[in-house]
């Protein structure tokens, strides 16, 4: 059983305004059966935190494109992406890269 994992999760570039214009949380993820990997923090993102339009943040079971992942200050995609097991006290920080105008 994986223990819970304590994380701040940011969102930026206009992504906080579907999660009410919140742009920092301290979350604690419950113990679950399998590690808490970015694949499920997405999922529990947006079971918990995503208040509106899921479409502009999650596609399939990753982030739309233009969103840029950051854990602990490095792109998600030296991390291993979506397989990245979290770590307790991680920053995982989604920025959206695509502005309306």
């Amino acid at each position: 059983m994986a223990a819970p994992v304590s994380l701040q999760v940011e969102f930026g570039g206009g992504a906080e305004l579907l999660f009410d214009g919140v742009k920092k949380h301290q979350v604690t993820l419950p113990c679950q059966p399998e590690p808490w990997d970015i694949r499920s923090l997405l999922k529990w993102i947006k079971q918990n935190l995503l208040k509106e339009r899921p479409e502009l943040f999650i596609q399939g079971e990753s982030v739309r494109p233009g969103i840029l992942v950051l854990i602990n200050e490095a792109d998600w995609e030296l991390m291993g992406e979506l397989d990245y097991k979290l770590q307790d006290q991680d920053n995982v920080l989604f920025i959206s890269t695509l502005h309306g105008g």
